[in-house]
Protein backbone atom coordinates (compact mmCIF):
# COMPACT_ATOMS: atom_id res chain seq x y z
CA UNK A 1 0.00 0.00 0.00
CA UNK A 2 2.86 2.65 0.94
CA UNK A 3 4.97 1.81 -2.08
CA UNK A 4 1.82 1.94 -4.38
CA UNK A 5 0.84 5.31 -2.79
CA UNK A 6 4.18 6.75 -2.83
CA UNK A 7 4.43 5.82 -6.62
CA UNK A 8 0.62 7.24 -7.82
CA UNK A 9 2.16 10.43 -5.74
CA UNK A 10 5.63 10.62 -8.17
CA UNK A 11 3.49 10.03 -11.17
CA UNK A 12 0.80 12.80 -10.23
CA UNK A 13 3.53 15.31 -9.85
CA UNK A 14 5.13 14.12 -13.07
CA UNK A 15 2.09 14.96 -14.86
CA UNK A 16 1.48 18.36 -12.90
CA UNK A 17 5.03 19.43 -13.43
CA UNK A 18 4.53 18.64 -17.56
CA UNK A 19 1.64 21.06 -17.58
CA UNK A 20 2.89 23.99 -14.68
CA UNK A 21 6.75 23.69 -14.89
CA UNK A 22 7.59 24.22 -11.14
CA UNK A 23 5.93 27.92 -11.32
CA UNK A 24 2.81 29.29 -8.61
CA UNK A 25 0.46 27.54 -11.17
CA UNK A 26 2.11 24.36 -10.55
CA UNK A 27 2.11 24.75 -6.77
CA UNK A 28 -1.43 25.97 -6.64
CA UNK A 29 -2.92 23.36 -8.43
CA UNK A 30 -1.25 20.87 -6.87
CA UNK A 31 -2.45 22.23 -3.52
CA UNK A 32 -5.98 22.59 -5.19
CA UNK A 33 -6.00 18.63 -6.54
CA UNK A 34 -4.92 17.36 -3.07
CA UNK A 35 -7.39 19.54 -0.99
CA UNK A 36 -10.34 18.03 -3.87
CA UNK A 37 -8.69 14.78 -3.45
CA UNK A 38 -8.93 15.15 0.85
CA UNK A 39 -12.28 16.29 0.90
CA UNK A 40 -13.82 14.16 -2.04
CA UNK A 41 -13.12 10.83 -0.04
CA UNK A 42 -13.48 12.18 3.66
CA UNK A 43 -16.77 13.23 2.56
CA UNK A 44 -17.27 9.91 0.72
CA UNK A 45 -16.71 8.04 4.31
CA UNK A 46 -18.47 10.37 6.25
CA UNK A 47 -21.21 9.50 4.45
CA UNK A 48 -20.93 6.31 4.15
CA UNK A 49 -20.71 5.72 7.81
CA UNK A 50 -22.29 8.89 9.13
CA UNK A 51 -26.13 8.21 7.46
CA UNK A 52 -26.26 5.15 8.97
CA UNK A 53 -25.45 6.33 12.31
CA UNK A 54 -27.86 9.51 12.11
CA UNK A 55 -30.70 7.13 11.09
CA UNK A 56 -30.12 5.61 14.34
CA UNK A 57 -29.87 8.47 16.26
CA UNK A 58 -32.93 9.68 15.13
CA UNK A 59 -35.21 5.97 15.09
CA UNK A 60 -34.02 5.09 18.64
CA UNK A 61 -35.55 8.44 20.38
CA UNK A 62 -37.70 7.52 23.04
CA UNK A 63 -40.22 8.85 20.81
CA UNK A 64 -39.79 7.54 17.42
CA UNK A 65 -40.52 4.26 15.43
CA UNK A 66 -37.86 1.79 16.78
CA UNK A 67 -37.13 3.71 20.86
CA UNK A 68 -34.18 2.23 22.77
CA UNK A 69 -33.45 5.21 25.18
CA UNK A 70 -30.60 4.01 26.12
CA UNK A 71 -28.57 2.81 23.58
CA UNK A 72 -29.59 6.17 22.01
CA UNK A 73 -27.89 7.71 25.03
CA UNK A 74 -24.82 5.72 24.71
CA UNK A 75 -24.70 6.47 20.64
CA UNK A 76 -24.98 10.05 20.91
CA UNK A 77 -22.16 10.21 24.17
CA UNK A 78 -19.80 8.99 21.91
CA UNK A 79 -20.55 11.02 18.40
CA UNK A 80 -20.61 13.60 21.08
CA UNK A 81 -17.37 12.58 22.75
CA UNK A 82 -14.97 12.29 19.17
CA UNK A 83 -17.09 15.65 17.92
CA UNK A 84 -15.36 17.26 20.72
CA UNK A 85 -11.58 16.44 19.93
CA UNK A 86 -10.24 19.88 18.76
CA UNK A 87 -9.74 18.78 15.40
CA UNK A 88 -5.35 19.60 15.34
CA UNK A 89 -5.59 17.52 18.98
CA UNK A 90 -7.61 14.10 16.58
CA UNK A 91 -4.93 14.45 13.62
CA UNK A 92 -2.28 13.95 16.09
CA UNK A 93 -3.84 11.43 17.75
CA UNK A 94 -4.04 9.51 15.11
CA UNK A 95 -0.42 9.93 12.86
CA UNK A 96 0.45 6.51 14.47
CA UNK A 97 -3.08 5.17 13.18
CA UNK A 98 -2.82 6.36 9.87
CA UNK A 99 1.00 4.57 10.27
CA UNK A 100 -0.09 1.52 10.94
CA UNK A 101 -2.84 1.10 8.53
CA UNK A 102 -1.64 2.80 5.00
CA UNK A 103 2.24 2.98 6.10
CA UNK A 104 2.42 6.98 6.19
CA UNK A 105 1.56 9.05 8.70
CA UNK A 106 1.78 11.79 6.60
CA UNK A 107 0.04 13.42 3.47
CA UNK A 108 -2.93 14.05 2.04
CA UNK A 109 -4.10 9.90 1.98
CA UNK A 110 -3.12 9.73 5.64
CA UNK A 111 -5.18 13.23 6.41
CA UNK A 112 -8.25 11.13 4.98
CA UNK A 113 -8.44 8.99 8.23
CA UNK A 114 -8.14 12.01 10.34
CA UNK A 115 -10.69 13.97 8.37
CA UNK A 116 -13.21 11.71 7.79
CA UNK A 117 -13.01 10.58 11.57
CA UNK A 118 -13.77 14.08 12.79
CA UNK A 119 -16.38 14.57 9.79
CA UNK A 120 -18.32 11.19 10.39
CA UNK A 121 -20.03 12.13 14.00
CA UNK A 122 -20.74 15.80 13.01
CA UNK A 123 -22.46 14.97 9.16
CA UNK A 124 -24.49 11.84 11.38
CA UNK A 125 -26.18 15.12 13.80
CA UNK A 126 -26.71 17.05 10.72
CA UNK A 127 -28.55 13.68 9.03
CA UNK A 128 -30.19 12.97 12.84
CA UNK A 129 -31.46 16.48 11.95
CA UNK A 130 -32.71 16.10 8.92
CA UNK A 131 -34.42 13.35 9.91
CA UNK A 132 -36.14 14.90 12.96
CA UNK A 133 -38.07 17.30 10.89
CA UNK A 134 -40.03 14.83 8.84
CA UNK A 135 -43.61 15.18 10.25
CA UNK A 136 -44.65 13.04 12.52
CA UNK A 137 -48.41 12.69 11.13
CA UNK A 138 -46.97 11.50 7.83
CA UNK A 139 -44.65 8.81 9.81
CA UNK A 140 -47.94 8.06 11.94
CA UNK A 141 -50.09 7.47 8.55
CA UNK A 142 -47.12 5.16 7.61
CA UNK A 143 -47.18 3.30 10.51
CA UNK A 144 -51.02 2.57 10.24
CA UNK A 145 -50.42 1.20 7.17
CA UNK A 146 -48.91 -1.49 8.51
CA UNK A 147 -45.68 -0.54 7.05
CA UNK A 148 -42.27 -2.06 8.56
CA UNK A 149 -39.59 0.12 9.78
CA UNK A 150 -37.53 -0.42 6.88
CA UNK A 151 -40.15 0.99 5.10
CA UNK A 152 -40.80 3.92 7.40
CA UNK A 153 -37.10 4.80 7.18
CA UNK A 154 -36.96 4.85 3.33
CA UNK A 155 -39.85 7.40 3.43
CA UNK A 156 -38.55 9.40 5.77
CA UNK A 157 -35.20 9.55 4.02
CA UNK A 158 -37.02 10.37 0.73
CA UNK A 159 -39.01 13.24 2.61
CA UNK A 160 -35.66 15.25 3.90
CA UNK A 161 -33.75 14.40 0.73
CA UNK A 162 -33.33 18.49 -0.09
CA UNK A 163 -31.91 18.43 4.07
CA UNK A 164 -29.63 16.00 3.40
CA UNK A 165 -28.07 17.28 0.77
CA UNK A 166 -27.35 20.28 2.48
CA UNK A 167 -25.73 18.65 5.30
CA UNK A 168 -23.42 16.98 2.71
CA UNK A 169 -22.85 20.53 1.53
CA UNK A 170 -21.96 21.63 4.90
CA UNK A 171 -19.67 19.00 5.84
CA UNK A 172 -17.78 19.57 2.88
CA UNK A 173 -16.91 22.93 3.50
CA UNK A 174 -15.79 22.03 6.96
CA UNK A 175 -13.91 19.56 5.37
CA UNK A 176 -11.96 22.24 3.30
CA UNK A 177 -11.27 23.79 6.37
CA UNK A 178 -10.16 20.49 8.12
CA UNK A 179 -8.05 20.43 5.62
CA UNK A 180 -6.15 23.32 6.08
CA UNK A 181 -5.37 23.04 9.55
CA UNK A 182 -4.43 19.14 7.81
CA UNK A 183 -2.10 20.67 6.30
CA UNK A 184 -0.21 22.00 9.03
CA UNK A 185 1.28 18.75 10.19
CA UNK A 186 2.06 17.65 6.54
CA UNK A 187 -1.35 16.43 5.44
CA UNK A 188 -0.44 18.25 2.06
CA UNK A 189 -3.44 20.90 0.20
CA UNK A 190 -3.70 24.38 0.28
CA UNK A 191 -3.20 24.62 3.45
CA UNK A 192 0.21 22.86 3.38
CA UNK A 193 1.06 25.60 0.63
CA UNK A 194 -0.09 28.53 2.67
CA UNK A 195 1.63 27.40 5.44
CA UNK A 196 5.05 25.90 4.55
CA UNK A 197 6.06 28.05 1.51
CA UNK A 198 3.48 30.79 1.82
CA UNK A 199 4.45 31.66 5.50
CA UNK A 200 7.38 29.90 6.72
CA UNK A 201 9.27 30.83 3.94
CA UNK A 202 7.70 34.14 3.76
CA UNK A 203 6.19 34.26 0.10
CA UNK A 204 3.16 36.14 0.79
CA UNK A 205 1.80 35.69 -2.87
CA UNK A 206 2.10 32.72 -2.69
CA UNK A 207 -0.13 32.74 1.17
CA UNK A 208 -1.99 35.09 -0.60
CA UNK A 209 -3.27 33.17 -3.85
CA UNK A 210 -3.72 30.13 -1.55
CA UNK A 211 -6.18 31.77 0.33
CA UNK A 212 -7.70 33.50 -2.64
CA UNK A 213 -8.48 29.94 -4.33
CA UNK A 214 -9.31 28.31 -1.03
CA UNK A 215 -12.38 31.11 -1.07
CA UNK A 216 -13.37 29.97 -4.81
CA UNK A 217 -13.07 26.36 -3.86
CA UNK A 218 -15.85 27.21 -0.74
CA UNK A 219 -17.76 29.17 -2.87
CA UNK A 220 -18.29 26.92 -5.66
CA UNK A 221 -19.28 24.15 -3.46
CA UNK A 222 -21.97 26.18 -1.91
CA UNK A 223 -23.20 27.32 -4.76
CA UNK A 224 -22.97 23.58 -6.57
CA UNK A 225 -24.78 22.55 -3.31
CA UNK A 226 -27.43 25.41 -2.95
CA UNK A 227 -28.58 24.35 -7.21
CA UNK A 228 -28.38 20.77 -6.01
CA UNK A 229 -30.96 21.43 -2.89
CA UNK A 230 -33.37 23.15 -5.39
CA UNK A 231 -33.67 20.88 -7.58
CA UNK A 232 -34.26 18.17 -4.86
CA UNK A 233 -36.83 20.59 -3.17
CA UNK A 234 -39.01 21.29 -6.49
CA UNK A 235 -39.13 17.56 -7.29
CA UNK A 236 -40.60 16.15 -3.94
Amino acid sequence: MKDFLRSANREFEAILHSLFGNDLGYLLSKGLLETLYMVQFSALFAVLFGLPLGVLLAITRKDSIKPAPLFNKILGWIVNMVRSFPFMVLILVLLPFSGALIGMSTGSTAAIIALSIAAIPFIARLFEGALLEVPKDLIEATQSMGASNFTIIKMMLSECKPALANAIVITSISLVGYSAMAGIVGGGGLGDLAYRIGFQSFKPDVLFYAVIVTMILVQLIQSSGDFIVKILRANR
